[in-house]
């Protein structure tokens, strides 16, 4: 009541105030905040269900009973936190087809590399077999890069959009005011005030450009391997080159590749079945072609451990195999280490990587509110150096 009389409302007008705030002010942030936190937990989910179906394929291969079976049984309890992907999938095989062809027939269920290996598996008549690879490419980010990465999420949500229409609003209101003062008293400006003037929407430019590219990042990262492979074309696989150049990409195409060529060669598969059958679970058309080096290198009677010079540049893959083919106790065993090592590195590559993206932002940011500053502030120096002269 107090605080109400102060500013001259009564009692319901003041009631009537917090509420339009609260309707027009809360409501939009709330619902924001929801579909932020939505936005955030779409890739967490695919994983989450993705580790679930897996977990779900080694019950059933450990229990003896068919994996199409189990798939049936889950989806009878009507479970929302399956997933609406989960219930395709259990609807196609409940339609006569084989756990391949239906993750095929649903392919935004399951990561590409995930259905490449249990397509690997059927073939095989082996599904335990590569189980394990699967696992370790469902391996979890650490906390550390997910909140990177969430920061860089939230700093393109938030902040670049207001700071887009600040300078909107300054270039088209604000400036031009500024400018025909400075004309009308024949003031001397400094230059960055006219660098300023005379491309006044430049700034909007390069903020808006910046911004639409960061709403694709975001995009690519909440919609997933799905969306990206709109982007694929058959004859120029360039999202595929995209992900071998990436750094934190290429290393983990390498662990997936490694470590099913692992498993088949543990189960004994020859080896050149066993580098086309690891080449096509990396679901990725470069470590195919390079899979198929290593096959014609291997036809030519060059060693494993020498032929997979062809999928590695670097040659440590070549010393690994190496020493895992001299070493006991089975190529996955003796390789994991390896496996966890370029899972590590690629982790510290992707959270350094969204570091200095988000530090990047912030620091451009600052620079076109330094400009719009020091050319706003330089004119009114300018005019107080004129009306001292004048006097």
């Amino acid at each position: 009541m107090l605080l109400a009389s102060n500013f001259g409302l009564g009692f319901g007008e003041f009631l009537a105030s917090l509420f339009f705030y609260a309707l027009f002010g809360l409501l939009p942030l709330g619902v924001f905040a929801i579909v932020l936190h939505l936005l955030y937990s779409i890739p967490f989910r695919r994983r989450e269900r993705a580790s679930f179906f897996i977990d779900l394929v080694e019950t059933a291969v450990g229990s003896g009973k068919s994996v199409e079976y189990s798939i049936l049984s889950a989806a009878k309890s009507h479970d929302r936190a399956l997933g609406v992907s989960f219930y395709m999938v259990a609807a196609h095989i409940e339609g006569g087809r084989k756990l391949s062809e239906a993750l095929e027939r649903v392919p935004d269920f399951l990561p590409p590399q995930i259905s490449a290996m249990i397509r690997t598996g059927e073939r095989l008549g082996d599904l335990r077999s590569i189980l394990p690879a699967c696992q370790e490419v469902l391996r979890d980010a650490p906390a550390a890069v997910r909140s990177a990465v969430h920061y860089m999420v939230a700093l393109l949500l938030v902040f670049s959009p207001i700071a887009v229409w600040l300078i909107f609003l300054m270039e088209v209101f604000v400036i031009p005011r500024f400018k025909d003062l400075a004309a009308g008293m024949n003031i001397h400006l400094g230059p960055i005030s006219i660098l300023m003037f005379r491309h006044p929407f430049f700034l909007i430019g390069f903020e808006t450009t910046l911004f639409a590219l960061l709403v694709l990042a975001a995009i690519i990262y909440v919609g997933g391997p799905r969306f990206v492979r709109w982007f694929q074309i058959r004859e120029v696989p360039f999202v595929d080159w995209v992900a071998w150049r990436v750094p934190w990409k290429h290393k983990r195409l390498q662990r997936t590749f490694s470590a099913m060529l692992a498993v088949l060669l543990d189960g004994g598969v020859p080896e050149a079945d066993a580098v086309t059958l690891a080449g096509d679970s990396t679901a990725n058309a470069i470590c195919q072609r390079r899979a198929q080096n290593i096959v014609g290198a291997l036809a030519q009677g060059t060693p494993l451990a020498e032929a997979v010079r062809a999928f590695d540049d670097t040659g440590e893959f070549h010393w690994r195999l190496s020493n895992a083919n001299q070493g006991g106790g089975g190529f996955l065993k003796t390789l994991r280490g390896w496996h966890e090592a370029l899972d590590a590195k690629a982790f510290q590559q992707e959270e350094a990587t969204a570091h200095v993206v988000t530090s990047g932002l912030v620091i451009m940011n600052g620079i076109v509110v330094a400009l719009l500053a020091t050319a706003t502030f330089g004119v009114l120096i300018a005019i107080l150096n004129g009306m001292l002269t004048s006097l």
